[in-house]
């Protein structure tokens, strides 16, 4: 065996080393007890995602929203969001395009045939701002209807699991139909019972 801190060869049996005193018990535990090698997981890597059904990744991407605090109503608003960053984008893109491309036509470099082209590459912004505009009027009409659907299977399952409001009772005892038994108090003490049922 050899010293891990200073190196010299020492024999097995000996606890310290010779030469700098260091525990040589202790290292010999140490490369003798070795820990068993753990199996690798693929459940825990991107692979096993390729091979989930899609009701099982629908699962786990609501689940995840859910512990994210994502709910329909925020997911409008982003959406809605979006839509006017989106459109805002576009109109900016236009107008950038239009001032650009017409300094292009004015400086008198460009030929007849390119200013032609030049002059219409504005459009290119029209792109963006319909996307945006499609974004908004989902977030606004479509998504609505979402969330009060959503609203409402949330507090249909809320009643399901809250207790009802009137809960049934007991009804109220009635000494009379106790027979009265001179014998035993413990004799046809379930006689009664038979008078509950009718009621």
């Amino acid at each position: 065996m050899f010293c891990p801190q200073c190196g010299s060869s020492q024999r097995e049996d000996l606890k310290f080393c010779k030469a700098c005193g260091v525990n040589l018990h202790a290292v010999a535990q140490v490369v003798t007890t070795r820990e068993p090698e753990e199996k690798f997981d693929w459940s825990k890597t991107w692979v096993q995602e390729m091979f989930l059904s899609a009701e099982e990744k629908k699962r786990r991407k609501v689940e995840l929203e859910r512990q994210l605090g994502i709910t329909p109503e925020i997911k409008r608003y982003n959406e809605i969001k979006a839509g006017i960053i989106v459109s805002s984008l576009g109109i900016a893109l236009g107008i950038l395009l239009f001032v650009l491309m017409g300094g292009l036509i004015a400086s008198g470099q460009v030929s007849q045939q390119d200013s032609e082209i030049l002059s219409r590459l504005w459009v290119v912004g029209v792109v963006p701002l319909f996307v945006g505009l499609a974004l908004m009027t989902n977030g606004i009409v479509v998504s609505k209807k979402l969330v009060e659907t959503a609203r409402r299977g949330s507090q249909m399952g809320q009643e399901g699991l809250e207790e009802p409001a009137n809960p049934p009772l007991l009804r109220s005892a009635d000494a009379a139909e106790f027979p009265h038994q001179p014998f035993s108090v413990t004799e046809q003490t379930t006689k009664h019972l038979s008078g509950s049922a009718k009621k």
